[in-house]
């Protein structure tokens, strides 16, 4: 399984940022077919009252990074990527990784 990770860095109006990105980035994002994965969450720091070093981190996940690249060069998936500077005013990281899963939970 490979994932794309994106970074965002903390926006300049976080309201801003968390209404166009549910209101507009996710639909025109859902639009992209072949993903196995999708998660999103806002950061937290691990020490109270530190500020994360990032604003919200998003997995995107699919069986290899060919498939995950095939995506992304979609009509949709570019403009998916075409859309962040849209609204990702502290900037974006992507990076890919090869997740290797060591423990898998079951929910009951």
């Amino acid at each position: 399984m490979t994932r794309l990770t994106v970074l965002y860095g903390h926006p300049a109006d976080p309201s801003e940022f968390d209404r166009y990105y549910r209101e507009v980035h996710i639909p025109l994002a859902k639009r992209m077919r072949g993903l196995s994965g999708w998660t999103i969450g806002k950061c937290q720091a691990a020490a109270p009252g530190e500020r994360p070093p990032y604003y919200m981190i998003v997995g995107l996940y699919a069986p290899s990074r060919a498939a995950l690249e095939a995506i992304l060069d979609s009509p949709e998936g570019r403009a998916t990527v075409a859309d962040v500077p849209n609204f990702a005013t502290g900037g974006a990281t992507f990076f890919y990784d090869d997740e290797e899963v060591l423990i898998q939970f079951q929910l009951d």
